[in-house]
């Protein structure tokens, strides 16, 4: 019976993932991974010995410890992915403030006074 509570979560997970995509607060590439989860939840749900043949193909002992470690390995890559977006965006940014800076700088000596108040620093 515990399989049909998997089911209702992994079907409500893909409501709620194509809820938030359709309403824009996610972009595709996000969406598409938590999908894939929640298919991948569905299908050892269905066919639960899929998970324990996998395990004795890999000869890993017991079929939940190789679900943490697909669970462990999965985490692992979205830290990953999400570590290099903010580290592109933090490169972004500060690209961005050095563009202000310049530009900021230029409309002072073009036109004093015009680039508001001054920093008091």
């Amino acid at each position: 019976m515990a399989w049909v509570a998997f089911l209702v979560v992994a079907l409500a997970s893909v409501v709620v993932v194509l809820a938030i995509l359709r309403s824009g607060r996610m972009r595709e590439k996000y969406a598409a991974l938590w999908l894939i989860v929640s298919l991948a939840i569905v299908v050892v749900t269905v066919w639960p010995g899929l998970l324990a043949w996998l395990a004795g193909v890999l000869g890993v002992a017991l079929p939940s410890n190789l679900l943490f470690f697909l669970a462990i390995l999965m985490l692992l890559g979205v830290t990953l992915h999400l570590s290099l977006e903010v580290s592109k965006l933090e490169d972004e940014s500060r690209t961005l403030s050095e563009e202000v800076a310049l530009l900021d700088e230029r409309l002072r000596r073009l036109e004093p006074g015009a680039a508001g108040p001054e920093d008091p620093r």
